[in-house]
């Protein structure tokens, strides 16, 4: 697809988040590191390209346009505001991904739409906004919920130190379900003898001293009962369209008191998606649909995607509450925002 078909979709999705209010914002293509590894741990650097300024330090060519809009709106941004940008990300090809028809070029384009607003019905809001910039391209809207997964984790009758340890890896589901069956199953004494051989390793001394206190500790816990382990299965497998899921929730709630809060607000939600004229029996709730975005999302999340193999979601976006805490340095407020992939929308139109 020609870079000029792909700008072109770019400036008319650019203009229609203009009218909807936002303003124009151009982030730096090259940012500090140490604000993303902060953020997203070593993992980013699996997906970014990474440099080395001799006077900045170590530098990231843009990964995504959320985490400066943030940092720029938390330096001096009102309340409430909205932001739009159009620009290049760079990601790194999956490894082993090769097929020619799997479109994740490793410089992209995005067009997106930030808002920072203490009104519950933002969620509905950018929802929509980005359901009727899309709805002549005729794709599936899917919506999640990560506040709903990670209270339900924080529900589960275990110490903090393993209910920490199963948030951290809530976005990765191997890990998670992994770390989740040796939860649910007797702990074995690990023996740590103590011998006249110099401690080694990166660690520091005191660092392995509480390692293995920690070790020893957790060798005591009782395993999670099972009826937790199911519950937790029954939520995460939870996939179906808003109208059916609303109820199934609802059930699950009786089961897992923790995760009501929760369903609460999205039933609030939808009710003003639908209130917004969207069809909630065209919405697919997927309850695991959070665990396959970025790691900030740490509510509503949602995804548009094309009937096409291999494809990428068109669109995705989600909020990102504490992402604004950590940025602010203390100081929040509430935002909810995503991206459109121009080129994808143009492949799209193009097809047609």
């Amino acid at each position: 697809m020609p870079k000029q078909a792909k700008q072109s979709v770019g400036q008319r999705l650019l203009a229609r988040f203009r009218d909807a209010g936002a303003e124009e914002i151009a982030p730096d293509i090259l940012l500090p590191a140490g604000d993303l590894l902060d953020l997203y741990g070593e993992d980013i650097r699996a997906r970014a390209y990474v440099t080395q300024d001799p006077i900045r330090g170590e530098m990231m060519l843009r990964p995504d346009f959320t985490v400066p809009v943030v940092q720029a709106h938390m330096s001096n941004g009102a309340e409430p505001a909205r932001y739009c940008y159009l620009g290049e990300v760079f990601r790194k090809q999956d490894m082993g991904d090769t097929r020619p028809e799997t479109p994740r070029d490793h410089e992209y384009l995005q067009c997106g739409f930030e808002l920072f607003s203490r009104d519950p019905a933002a969620d509905a809001e950018v929802f929509a906004l980005f359901h009727d910039a899309l709805a002549p391209l005729g794709l599936q809207a899917q919506t999640g919920d990560m506040g709903l997964l990670l209270d339900a984790v924080r529900g589960l009758p275990l110490t903090q130190a393993r209910a920490e340890a199963l948030m951290h890896h809530i976005w990765r589901p191997g890990r998670f379900a992994r770390m989740l069956a040796r939860f649910s199953a007797p702990a074995v004494a690990r023996d740590f003898p103590e011998g006249p051989a110099p401690w080694a390793g990166m660690r520091t001394e005191e660092e392995m001293i509480r390692r293995i206190a920690r070790l020893r500790g957790d060798a005591a816990v009782a395993p999670l009962p099972p009826a937790w382990s199911e519950r937790l299965d029954r939520l995460f497998a939870l996939r179906a369209p808003a109208p059916e899921a609303l109820p199934a929730l609802a059930d699950l709630a009786r089961d897992m008191p923790a995760i009501a809060p929760a369903v609460a607000r999205i039933r609030a939600r939808f009710d003003a998606i639908a209130a917004c004229g969207i069809d909630l029996g065209a919405v697919i709730f997927d309850a695991s649909h959070g665990r396959m975005t970025m790691e900030y999302y740490d509510g509503f999340t949602f995804s548009f995607l094309a009937d096409r193999a291999g494809w990428p979601p068109v669109a995705s976006g989600g909020r990102y509450d504490a992402l604004t805490r950590v940025l602010g340095r203390g100081r929040e407020i509430p935002a909810v925002g995503g991206i459109i992939r121009p080129g994808l929308v143009a492949e799209l139109e193009g097809r047609a």
